[in-house]
């Protein structure tokens, strides 16, 4: 066996594109390349400026080149006998077979192999399979890109390393991958290949895993006995003072990172946070980029809480910064602190792997979508040998992977704990062990609420809190402590429990019972097959309901988004017309699914007391968790239609897209500061809030009251503190106002806005080269601007990247923009932040209008309302202050260190010409701040960039060590 790998350079995707160039590297059996073939093709017609820009393949290049005939005189040869290998094999072997027909050839029928397919399923961790980013990740050498003989030499180390690792698995792990990939492809035959080979040579099973019902597991058991520590009967900290820590961690930094230098900001954190831990009050604290945050609360924290002998529990919004902190931070610390700790990472537990619903589903097989579901399941089997969490956040799904991972996930209702046979093994379990055994345990705000809501049986027991990118505490405590739902959570309740004759659990245990020899046998098969038609009409009651609801929202005018949402709100005393229709369709969903729910019930619990076959005790564990699913979505409806939730504002949101399968339904309580009093401020030690955006011209009163932390300060009970930037923005970055810019008003653009905008943007991005993020508020305006601007720039050989025209992945638009430095990107609300693009990958941030939340959607309305209520000015005190935060998070994400350099345009002049202007602007950092006409922004922009005109250096580390950027 040889491996021909081909990569071909093309004039486009069509029937009617030619090859521009061909490159080929032979591999042989042993892995070995043996053999290389390189060669221009002269085209039939003009190539395309976006390819040559891509590919810098210009007319001269192939000016003289071979005709495709000849080129494939040569090529045909070197094909024989061998199994192609490209990545995306389908792209270059259409166009391969597409030249051969062309000049008279037989088509290449040989076996293919796609290296996007291997990396897939042999580095599921990996999160892209772009060649440039994998070859980079893999420290293969690629220094053209789209050249096609580059990319061929680095397609074929890929396949070196891929083939490698293949047969070099145990032997459990690739006869898991030969049954789950076993539908008839090349690539099937080539993993049954790898298996004999590796079947007839003597294979010694490595001890580096844990074999266990025939899957090899990177993790050993684990022991509910708490692991001795290496300084067991010391008191590292006895009567050591926090001051002297400080002194000895700053020697020890110096020791370890030459050139560390203490930032004053983060000596101040450190100190305000130990002073709330020891003093036992709550501390509100900003503290912007560069400050290295997260090292500012985790080493206070862990000398307060090894010292004490307290478990404090860090909390952020987002998994991003969760993983930051598990993968860099940590172990930083472990690197430096002069004493042991024990740190944990404790999520929700959907994100951990059952291993028994997993080893259920790979045995039976039941795949929904068995190709897509195979590939899932196979980079799941690959990747247990070499996962210590268990935790989905490392894995990269395919499509339909997150489907697949819902069924496999932990769940409490179908949980056996010690019972299951994998308890040992567990990986949630394991992490609550870790979390309870941990001085310090990172979770999320999700799941702070959701142990609320669970009587505080699922985090360990904690007094002292700290809550990072605290700025979203208040938005994730109303969707927890409230209620949602949308179509689609019945009908994945209702696939669990059945989606055919032979998939779901009800046909599954059906099949089960068929073999068992019990009198009550028969019984229980009728109870499952008149069950099952059920379904069907509980699904048409509940398609009739979501297509009313979908009509109040189109009926009712109100549009919250310019996405094509739809939003209606629900009032007791104004419900929409026909509202009785939607009352009866519940009414007949809740008395049917009553009905089924007591039915499985009772013969759950009857065949569970007569049947000891631990398969069948299995599955009624699953579907006893199916059925409590099905019970709360009946449970939650009938919350909705009833509208009973207390101080709470419901609503129905869809899309015209997706019409009545977009439906979602809300009922979130109007205002939480109570419940936050409740159940953190009044009975929590001590609870520290930290964020790049708490304040509000220098004030934390709105983020107080949001909170419930009213009153707090007057009792001793709070501290609030803004600690100063370590940039020096004033040199760093320059605002730019160009006053004489039409203000916009309402969401209606007129041609003539959009054509000076769209202008204005080319110029500044002429003059930065690209290098240039624009924020939007409105999906609608990015969209009528991505056309117009790309034109524009398209003869300067700048690329516009657009959010959701693109791609709608935050990740992988901010890599691209990243590694294609000539270009600007268009983002709209996830890109205002969590987006860290530092150095001179962006110079230029525009700000196209003030990030105010539409004040027609219900949850602002609702709050709106209340304030009126109280006398309050709505406006001032909800509007102002949340579009200042996320205009100070906008801006944020310009200067990411103490040598970057750029300019923000802030095309909304409202930030001058408006009394509410200044509160934008003077919570901004301290920038130059200029306004001046559209026509001379130019100008301005090349004087402030120029070389001689360098930003002054600042006094902080040179090294990453303890540099926490903002995620937030």
């Amino acid at each position: 066996m040889k491996f021909a790998v081909l990569d071909l350079e093309t004039t486009g995707h069509g029937r009617s594109d030619d090859i521009l160039q061909v490159g080929l590297v032979i591999v042989s059996e042993e892995l070995d390349v043996i053999d290389t073939f390189s060669s221009y093709v002269r085209p039939n017609i003009p190539i395309p400026a976006f390819i040559t820009q891509l590919t810098g393949i210009e007319e001269s290049d192939v000016a003289d080149a071979p005709e495709l005939h000849e080129v494939l005189v040569r090529l045909i040869p070197l094909l024989d006998d061998a199994v192609l290998v490209a990545h995306n094999v389908g792209f270059d072997a259409g166009f391969l077979n597409q030249a051969l027909d062309r000049c008279g050839y037989y088509p290449f029928a040989g076996r293919r192999l796609d290296t996007i397919e291997l990396l897939r399923i042999l580095y599921p961790t990996i999160n892209t399979y772009q060649l440039g980013a994998v070859t980079e990740l893999f420290g293969i050498e690629h220094d053209q890109h789209h050249r096609a003989d580059s990319d061929a030499m680095a397609t074929a180390h890929l396949l070196i390393e891929s083939v490698n690792k293949l047969r070099n698995m145990p032997l459990l792990t690739l006869q898991r991958l030969s049954a789950l990939i076993d539908d008839g492809s090349d690539l099937s035959w080539f993993i049954k290949e790898t298996l004999q080979r590796m079947e007839f040579r003597v294979v010694f099973e490595s001890n580096e895993y844990d074999y266990f019902n025939q899957f090899a597991l990177k993790v050993k058991e684990w022991s509910d006995e708490e692991p001795p520590r290496a300084d067991e009967g010391e008191e590292p900290l006895q009567g050591v003072a926090f001051e002297q820590y400080l002194a000895d961690v700053k020697q020890r930094f110096e020791e370890k990172y030459p050139n560390y230098e203490e930032r004053e900001a983060q000596a101040a954190m450190f100190r305000e946070v130990y002073g709330a831990l020891s003093g036992n009050r709550h501390l509100l604290i900003e503290a912007g980029t560069g400050t290295g945050k997260s090292l500012g609360y985790l080493i206070p924290a862990l000398y307060y809480g090894v010292q004490n002998g307290k478990k404090v529990v860090v909390s952020t919004h987002t998994i991003n910064l969760q993983e930051q902190l598990r993968q860099r931070d940590l172990p930083l610390l472990n690197d430096v602190l002069p004493f042991e700790f024990k740190a944990s990472v404790f999520k929700g537990r959907g994100n951990y792997l059952c291993l028994r619903k997993f080893e259920g589903k790979v045995n039976t097989k039941d795949l929904v979508s068995p190709i897509e579901d195979g590939v899932t399941a196979a980079q799941m089997v690959v990747w247990l040998g070499e996962t210590e969490t268990g935790d989905q956040e490392e894995l990269n799904f395919g499509n339909k992977g997150a489907e697949f991972w819902s069924t496999v996930a932990s769940d409490t209702d179908s949980c056996l704990n010690r019972a299951c046979p994998w308890f040992r093994r567990c990986f949630y379990h394991r992490a609550k062990h870790e979390a309870n055994i941990a001085d310090v345990c990172i979770t999320n705000h999700s799941m702070l609420f959701t142990d609320i809501q669970a009587d505080h049986r699922l985090l360990p027991t904690y007094s002292h809190l700290i809550i990072d990118e605290a700025h979203h505490v208040e938005e994730v405590a109303g969707k927890h402590l409230g209620m949602q739902n949308n179509y689609f959570s019945l009908a994945q309740a209702i696939v669990r429990l059945y989606k055919d004759s032979r998939s779901g659990l009800l046909p599954a245990l059906r099949q089960k019972l068929l073999s068992e020899d019990d009198a009550h046998q028969t019984a229980w098969i009728e109870t499952i097959d008149t069950v099952i038609p059920v379904f069907q009409e509980v699904k048409e009651h509940w398609d009739k309901l979501f297509e009313l609801f979908y009509g109040f929202t189109s009926v009712s005018g109100d549009s919250s988004s310019d996405n094509g949402q739809s939003v209606c709100r629900l009032k007791k005393d104004q419900l929409p017309k026909g509202w009785e229709d939607a009352v009866a369709a519940e009414a007949n969903i809740h008395t049917e699914l009553n009905r089924v729910i007591r039915t499985v019930e009772k013969m759950m619990n009857d065949v569970k007391e007569r049947v000891d076959d631990s398969a069948i005790q299995a599955l009624l564990t699953d579907l006893n968790g199916a059925v409590r699913d099905l019970t709360r979505v009946k449970d939650e409806l009938r919350t909705f239609i009833k509208l009973e939730l207390a101080d709470s504002v419901f609503w129905i949101e869809a899309s015209t897209l997706y019409r009545f399968r977009s439906v979602q339904l809300y009922g979130v309580p109007v205002d939480v500061s109570a419940q936050l009093q409740k159940y953190f401020f009044d009975v929590k030690e001590s609870i520290v809030l930290t964020s790049a955006t708490l304040s509000v011209q220098k004030s934390f009163q709105y983020a107080a009251e949001q909170l419930g932390l009213s009153g707090y300060e007057e009792q001793g009970r709070l501290k609030t503190v803004q600690l100063p930037s370590p940039f020096n923005y004033r040199e760093q970055a320059l605002v730019v106002i160009p006053r004489n810019f039409p203000v916009l008003k309402g969401s209606n653009v007129d041609d003539s806005y959009l054509d000076m905008l769209t202008r204005s943007l080319a110029d500044a991005a002429r003059e930065t080269n690209g290098r240039m993020l624009v924020l939007f508020t409105s999906y609608r305006m990015l969209k009528q601007v991505y056309e117009p601007l790309k034109e524009l720039l398209t003869e300067s050989g700048i690329q516009v990247l657009g959010q959701g025209i693109d791609s709608g992945n935050r990740s992988k638009l901010t890599r691209r923009f990243r590694q294609t430095p000539e270009s600007v990107l268009l983002g709209t609300s996830s890109f205002w932040e969590g987006v860290d693009i530092p150095g001179e990958a962006l110079v230029c941030l525009a700000i196209v209008r003030l990030p105010f939340q539409p004040p027609n959607h219900p949850l602002a309305e609702a709050k709106a309302e209340m304030l009126q209520r109280q006398k309050q000015n709505p406006f001032m005190k909800l509007s102002i202050p949340q579009a200042v935060i996320r205009f100070k998070q906008g801006f944020g994400r310009l200067v990411r260190t103490s040598s970057d350099k750029g300019i923000v345009i802030i095309y909304d002049t409202r930030v001058i010409d408006t009394y509410y202007g200044k509160h934008f602007l003077y919570s901004l950092p301290g920038p130059k701040i200029e306004t001046m006409h559209v026509e001379q922004m130019v100008g301005r922009m090349r004087e402030w960039l120029a070389p001689d005109h360098p930003p002054e250096p600042l006094a902080v580390p040179a090294s990453n060590a303890g540099d926490e950027e903002e995620k937030g």
